[in-house]
């Protein structure tokens, strides 16, 4: 029955912050109270937590009360705070400063030209204000907007995330066919992909393709921003395996389209491959990259491939590409260094990690705590357990290990130790 009490009152509780419901038949009173958010009036899940009986408050005569509380107590999930996030923006939507309009309009001629009014909203801080001025010199007798206009307006509203409104300009711009530039294209799509609407920045990308006006067509540099936007969709191999597929055939358009790519693009490629966990097509775009497209690798070449190596426990060619870095003049990576060293340790070599090690803290790239207890742990397992313990009060000695870190360090050899006479020579 105590379940059938307790659903009816959930299918209640989203509409009723706190609420008494008294059951006649047993004589108990159930008080919920759940977390609300002011501003989207939504309320998290909750939980029982307690369930107290205070009938002792009133006396051995008095009905059994039973008070039960309800209340989140897991902290919201991503999708839960961008859904929060949406409603927030759309109960807290600006409201236009009409005396800034007006002083606005005043700065503008009876007649004014599209350049005195691109220079106008250039000035504008307000992205309100820059729309409604927008928008008020499209309904000014002979006036048409030029592409400056709506670029710079597209700008103004995009940097200050009002992505619907740069929306509804962007659609005037698509209805115009005579209106559009490479570059006023690039900050849609670039806008779009910060937004996370991938669907509508290819749009953007498919209407330039088909663009009659040449000026309009993608460039190196609009390419680049699609590659940027693909790479950090993933957040493990899987998805940027599906992203990697779309990536691929991007740059093989480009390519069929006459357009060189870049240090950048090529980069992207490596890096695509690499977190999708294809190291050999990394490598083969690698070794083309001077050979094909007359683009030396730099530094950031090397270092998605020597971390892309080392996960795939290849630390040999992860080493040889190290050493061919060095000898170019670049400096791997903190992550390219914390690759190795930890590739190297798992992988036997304590020696060759341990003078990684070094040269990493001369070269001031910053070691964490996995590279570290890595290097420990390893030392102890071979029964070098003294020279850890000297390697370790030697970092600490030099202050490249913080207090915090050095306890948690000091865990390790705690496990090597079962007696309390030998966990005594760590402190």
């Amino acid at each position: 029955m105590m379940n059938g009490v307790v659903n009816d009152c959930l299918r209640h509780v989203f509409s009723h912050r706190h609420f008494i419901k008294q059951l006649r038949p047993i004589n108990i009173i159930h008080q919920f109270s759940c977390y609300s958010n002011p501003v989207t009036k939504t309320l998290n899940s909750i939980h029982i937590l307690n369930q107290t009986l205070i009938s002792q408050l009133f006396g051995s005569s008095s009905s059994g009360v039973i008070l039960c509380s309800f209340y989140s107590t897991k902290p919201p999930t991503r999708s839960l705070r961008r859904r929060i996030s949406k409603r927030t923006k759309a109960y807290s939507k600006p409201t236009l400063d009409e005396a800034r309009f007006q002083r606005a309009v005043s700065q503008l001629p009876p007649r004014f030209s599209n350049e005195e009014l691109c220079n106008v909203i250039t000035l504008e801080e307000d992205p309100l204000v820059c729309l409604e001025l927008f928008n008020w010199a499209s309904q000014q007798p002979r006036f048409r907007h030029n592409v400056f206009t709506y670029h710079i307006t597209i700008k103004k509203l995009g940097a200050a995330e009002m992505y619907q409104e740069m929306d509804d300009v962007v659609n005037q711009v698509l209805a115009v066919p005579y209106v559009g530039s490479e570059a006023l294209y690039n900050t849609v799509i670039y806008f779009f992909t910060e937004a996370r609407k991938l669907t509508r920045a290819v749009n953007i990308f498919k209407h330039m393709k088909n663009s009659r006006n040449l000026e309009c067509r993608p460039s190196i540099r609009t390419y680049n921003i699609l590659f940027t936007a693909f790479l950090s969709r993933g957040r493990n191999s899987y998805i940027n395996h599906m992203y990697m597929e779309t990536i691929r055939c991007l740059f093989k358009q480009m390519v069929n389209d006459g357009i060189d790519p870049d240090i950048f693009s090529l980069n992207s490629m490596i890096k695509g491959y690499v977190l999708s966990n294809h190291v050999n097509d990394a490598l083969r775009i690698f070794h083309q990259m001077d050979v094909v497209y007359n683009c030396p690798p730099n530094s950031f070449s090397y270092d998605y491939l020597i971390h892309g190596l080392c996960a795939q426990g290849r630390t040999d060619n992860a080493r040889e590409l190290c050493d061919e870095m060095k000898q170019k003049g670049f400096v791997p990576s903190a992550r390219s260094y914390n690759s190795l060293v930890n590739a190297l340790a798992l992988g036997g070599g304590v020696e060759e990690a341990m003078s990684s090690l070094w040269e990493m803290i001369e070269k001031q790239r910053l070691v964490d705590l996995i590279t570290y207890r890595t290097v420990l742990d390893e030392m102890c397992r071979r029964g070098r357990v003294e020279e850890a313990m000297k390697l370790l009060k030697e970092l600490h000695d030099k202050d490249l290990v913080d207090g915090h870190t050095y306890r948690k360090l000091q865990h390790v050899f705690e496990d090597e130790f079962d007696d309390s006479n030998d966990r005594k020579r760590l402190r």
